[in-house]
């Protein structure tokens, strides 16, 4: 049995971005995986850094304002620890809206995405960026292994136990003794937490690649579809939102539904090239909105149910469950993100 400050369910984004916060205060940590890090929702993402969508609802607001104003800071330390570049891929939003008194003129939008086909909706300018999460996945385990974050792969925890100096941790092949444990376990939360309502939403997206007489500068967004350029020829195009537990199968039927939606929008898109599908597991809650609290006893806490926005959310909630684990008055009033708004009792 071996011992450490605080041990980390999940590699993802939120539980690796915590454990560099951890780091950078000094603390001790070792994160535990259950597959390989960023190998889930965080690399099945499309990146969108989308603080300013009218469809989020306003109790995301305070959060959302505290992870923008976070990763300009995130992204240098990730970037110094690795040696790797995590650039921003765009640096604005055509967002559709049905009514908007501030939405751009007709010439407006021509000139920024010619041919975008605006009918029957109007659209905001949005100064909001996005980035690939596959640059993500490459220098974030990277740069927490360099600031000492210990992360065991293939390391499924299957037991926690609150006991009187902190938590022991179980995996299938071995013990660890924490004074804190956090469950950052994305759509997997709930297999350790019994009663955290936690469920999958599954996802399914396409990458096309657009001919050399194309380009696409900006995010396309309606409440049903982006367009997500990766700043080359590479579009993604997303995405579905689905109840279908685990399941991860890429359906042709489903792609070709977001490629003739994409089509509608911006026509040009029709003389791109499948690349790649995937479908990912996003960590949804009853409500919608994350879950950031105590959960499971003593010095036992959460960070999941990110949903659609886990990319976004990460330097703040990591700021926040930092603060938790330290005893500090968090940044933010955390009620819209309480474990107990929808659980009758909160023990593992």
């Amino acid at each position: 049995m071996t011992g450490t400050d605080v041990i980390i369910a999940g590699a993802g984004i939120i539980g690796l971005s915590t454990a560099l916060e951890l780091a950078a205060q000094g603390i001790q940590v070792t994160v535990l995986e259950r597959k390989r890090a960023m190998s889930e929702a965080s690399w099945a993402a499309a990146g969108m850094l989308a603080a300013s969508d009218p469809e989020n609802p306003p109790q995301l607001q305070p959060l959302s304002d505290l992870s923008i104003s976070l990763y300009p800071e995130f992204l240098a330390r990730i970037e110094h620890l690795s040696g790797l570049s995590v650039p921003f891929r765009t640096a604005g939003t055509l967002q559709a809206v049905q009514n908007d008194e501030s939405r751009l003129l007709s010439e407006d939008i021509a000139r920024r995405i010619p041919e975008l086909n605006s009918a029957g909706w109007q659209f905001l300018w949005l100064d909001e960026h996005s980035l690939d999460p596959r640059d993500l996945c490459a220098a974030l385990p990277k740069a927490a292994r360099a600031a000492g974050v210990h992360i065991l792969e293939d390391s499924s925890v299957i037991g926690v136990r609150p006991m009187s100096t902190g938590v022991e941790v179980t995996t299938l092949t071995a013990s660890y003794t924490s004074t804190h444990f956090i469950n950052c376990c994305g759509a997997w939360a709930g297999e350790i937490a019994d009663r955290l309502n936690i469920e999958p939403r599954k996802g399914q997206m396409v990458v096309v690649s657009l001919p050399p007489n194309l380009r696409l500068d900006y995010v396309i967004r309606t409440p049903e579809l982006y367009l997500v350029p990766r700043g080359d020829d590479r579009v993604v195009i997303g995405a579905s939102v689905e109840r279908a537990g685990f399941d991860k199968t890429v359906h042709e039927a489903t792609i070709q539904t977001l490629l003739h939606k994409a089509a509608h929008l911006w026509p040009p898109i029709q003389k791109a090239q499948i690349v790649e599908t995937w479908a990912g597991l996003r960590p949804g809650s009853p409500d919608g909105f994350p879950v950031l609290d105590a959960c499971g006893g003593p010095n036992c806490w959460v960070a999941t149910g990110h949903f659609r926005n886990g990319i976004l959310l990460a330097p703040g909630s990591a700021r926040i469950l930092c603060e938790l684990v330290l005893g500090k008055t968090p940044s933010i009033e955390l009620s819209p993100f309480r474990y107990d708004r929808f659980a009758k009792v909160s023990v593992y």
